[in-house]
């Protein structure tokens, strides 16, 4: 399920960037009507399914924490690479996984 968050985290970052850039751009208000409901709409399935996850045990809180922060898909991408930087790292993974 971690994959699936990953996953969800990365398109509703490109969905946030790209609404972004609509509101930014003068004389596109229907696009940036139509970006915002897809960013927002996104933006709840992502949180549901990091809660998802979070209830199954296979994300931390500090995943759900970071999302829910007022940067919001660009907080649980920075988090999911943190969690990934320290499975990767065997000073803080399982030390069983080292020996093995």
């Amino acid at each position: 399920m971690f994959r699936w968050v990953k996953i969800a985290s990365w398109i509703e970052l490109a969905l946030f960037g790209i609404l972004l850039v609509v509101w930014l751009v003068p004389g596109l208000e229907h696009e940036t009507f139509f970006a915002g409901m897809a960013h927002g709409i996104g933006f709840i399935a992502l949180a549901i399914l990091i809660w998802i996850a979070v209830l199954r045990r296979q994300a931390p809180y500090t995943l759900l924490a970071a999302t829910l922060t007022p940067v919001g898909p660009v907080g649980s991408v920075i988090a999911i690479r943190h969690i990934e930087g320290k499975e990767d790292n065997p000073s803080t993974a399982d030390r069983s996984r080292v020996l093995e």
